[in-house]
């Protein structure tokens, strides 16, 4: 059977047990220490809560402890895993190998995309180490991923469909800790990729002045789910474990409604957890953070991947400007407008600017300060006080459908539940039969519907009886009480793919450059076990914070050459500018580009 997961992100308690409302299958959330964003860290007590409540509806958690390690913090690893165990927890998103050498719980492990998941030979020996889920890079292709999946057919593929995009291949960005002293694989990105920088040629020639020439555009793969899931994918990730809890819930309901229409069509897959759920708005994401669209590379290379003008959220397109008075921009459109709403737009320069709506007037819109603007210049909403409002009330109930068989015994009734997905409890109840003076039926389906603040919705009732018997509503509130709990007690079905023991295959490299961010002694103990002597140190543990054998920072599929239009392999034409290229940032530091055609990538050195 093919489970599909949608997998939202949790910044904290409260956006997790909102994602699980909003229909999310899994929640991703960061453990206390040692996730790939320090400053999404939760307690354990808070994860084991946030378990509890997804595990009634057989949803899942998934804690995040995918930064690499250092000597000085594997005792502490080792016991808070433990610990994130005994909390509930379903499984652990990992990078550092360092996990393989442990005496670790009977827990899952899923590989991070920061192990730099691309190739069918990496994902079999993943495979074979005994990872049950493999989160792919973002940079793939449907058919790349359709070929990962034949590879490893028995193990489930993870790919992230929404959100932020690193411009480096995960896992191989150093830039910000050589830059700045702060490790991407320690949760501490510095967004080296968000800066303005100038591009120059050999000869000091500008060729771009003063833009964000590494910023690209969100991932919004929702039009490419179907595709996707035929290619092999069984969980769709949602980027965005330091987002706002309107964000969670918008974007969670959007890919829900979005992952269901397709559910609906194909009975060859199925939701992986419980449930279904009402909501009180209608999603769209162009309302939530967003820099503009992309699909990435999921279709092959195409030219909107980009955010050059601004790393800042752009929002939904609310109108243009027709006309600019001394307090007032007037605006044509069908969009409604509130008090403290944000707006922005591209100005003569290229760039993002943005301003607050002060007072509204139909379609005539008072600033705070009135910005440089002209007539039929676009607008957009980065932040709209009326949809902030309404995402911060309840905005969603997430129910399980439930059926009732009663019927008639010789010394009593019996009373059975079933809960959606085929799971039911049965009891018995003694009790003298006693003829009704009128038909019980109408009384009994409603005490059975009221189900109250149960996670649990009525949908059929079937009522078994060869008479007119009658059951006191009192007596049959507590038949309904008892049952419920004796079905929250029984166990869902096991999600587990039953992943094949397999004989351990030869790591896919000879040689461990600082590539594999190898920063502990239990890291390098399993990579020696496996024949591979030469390993050379990760860059955050090296002491001038650079590697010993490349000069290379990041590795892109966003190629500069190829957005200026000279990638000829693309259909653009030859460069008019001496190379090599260089980018400049503001404080004056070059770094210099090689463009690798044959792997169709674009790599940032350090001078």
């Amino acid at each position: 059977m093919n489970r599909i997961e949608l997998l939202s992100p949790a910044r904290n308690l409260e956006c997790g047990i909102a994602a699980i409302d909003h229909g999310a299958d899994a929640v991703y959330i960061g453990a206390p220490r040692y996730g790939a964003r320090s400053a999404a860290g939760n307690s354990i007590d808070d994860i084991a809560r946030l378990c509890d409540y997804a595990h009634q509806y057989g949803a899942r958690i998934d804690v995040t402890v995918n930064t690499i390690l250092f000597d000085s913090e594997l005792v502490d690893m080792h016991q808070m895993t433990w610990e994130l165990y005994r909390a509930g927890v379903d499984a652990l998103i990992v990078q550092d190998m360092a996990f393989l050498e442990m005496d670790l719980p009977p827990i899952a492990l899923h590989a991070s995309t920061q192990m730099d998941n691309r190739t069918p030979e990496k994902a079999r020996w993943l495979q074979s180490l005994g990872f049950e889920q493999i989160v792919l890079a973002r940079e793939l292709s449907i058919d790349q991923i359709r070929q990962i999946h034949q590879a490893v057919s028995n193990v489930k593929l993870e790919a992230f469909v929404h959100g932020a995009l690193c411009v480096s291949f995960s896992g191989q960005c150093y830039a910000s800790q050589y830059c700045f002293g702060r490790s991407a694989n320690r949760g501490e990105c510095a967004q080296f990729c968000r800066l303005r920088f100038s591009l120059k040629n050999a000869r000091g020639e500008e060729i771009s002045h003063d833009r964000y020439l590494l910023s690209l555009r969100d991932m919004n793969r929702s039009s490419s789910l179907e595709q996707m899931m035929d290619a092999g994918v069984r969980s769709f990730k949602i980027e965005g474990r330091l987002k706002d809890i309107s964000y969670v819930k918008n974007v969670t309901a959007y890919y829900r409604q979005r992952i269901d229409d397709i559910l609906q069509r194909r009975p060859e897959y199925v939701r992986s957890s419980l449930g279904h759920e009402t909501y009180t708005f209608k999603p769209d994401p162009q309302r939530s953070f967003n820099r503009g669209f992309t699909e990435y590379f999921l279709h092959g290379r195409t030219p909107d991947i980009t955010s050059p003008q601004s790393p800042k959220s752009v929002g939904q397109p609310v109108g243009e400007v027709k006309e600019v008075r001394r307090d007032c921009i007037v605006v044509s459109g069908t969009a409604s407008f509130s008090n403290g709403d944000g707006l922005c737009f591209i100005d003569s320069e290229g760039r993002l600017q943005g301003f607050r709506v002060n007072r509204v007037e139909n379609n005539h819109l008072y600033p705070a300060q009135m910005p440089q603007i002209r007539p039929r210049t676009p607008l957009f909403r980065n932040f709209d006080q009326q949809w902030e409002r309404l995402l911060s009330r309840q905005s969603s109930m997430r129910k399980v459908y439930v059926d009732w068989k009663l019927s008639e015994i010789e010394s009593g009734f019996s009373l059975t539940i079933i809960r959606e997905d085929g799971v039911q409890a049965t009891e018995s109840f003694p009790f003298e039969h006693q003829l009704a003076r009128t038909d019980q039926k109408h009384g009994i389906q409603e005490q059975l519907s009221r189900l109250g603040d149960t996670i649990y919705e009525t949908r059929h009732i079937d009522i078994y009886f060869t008479q007119l018997w009658f059951i006191p509503h009192s007596i049959l509130a507590e038949w309904k009480r008892r049952m419920l709990l004796s079905l929250s007690s029984s166990s869902s079905e096991s999600d587990s793919l039953s992943t094949p023991c397999l004989s351990e295959l030869k790591p896919v490299v000879a040689n461990a450059s600082f590539l594999l961010n190898v920063s502990n002694k239990l890291s390098r103990q399993f990579y020696q076990k496996r024949g591979i002597t030469s390993i050379e140190p990760a860059m955050e543990i090296t002491p001038d914070s650079s590697p010993q054998s490349s000069t290379a920072l990041m590795f892109c599929r966003h190629c500069l050459r190829y957005s200026l239009g000279f990638c000829v392999r693309n259909g653009g034409k030859h460069s008019p500018f001496v190379e090599p290229f260089y980018l400049v940032s503001q404080d004056g530091r070059r770094f210099p580009l090689e463009f690798d055609c044959k792997n169709c990538q674009m790599i940032v050195h350090h001078a």
